[in-house]
């Protein structure tokens, strides 16, 4: 893959990552979250929860069962 193709599978990667983030933060607050956390721990949770949703884990190797 060249240096081109892999900058723009990186930015299209973040790009889909930000807009799940957006789309969990923008439904914790419509609906009211009534948590005791701060609301930058919220963030963060909902950051985590977007990049194991739309981040690709890249797998090196094989499996020999």
């Amino acid at each position: 893959m060249t240096e081109t193709q892999e900058l723009v599978r990186r930015f299209n990667e973040d790009e889909a990552v930000w807009r799940c983030y957006e789309h969990k933060r923008a439904l914790r607050r419509l609906l009211g979250s009534r948590s005791p956390m701060p609301e930058d721990i919220l963030d963060d949770l909902d950051w985590q929860a977007a990049e194991r949703e739309c981040r690709p884990v890249r797998a090196i190797g094989f499996l020999h069962p």
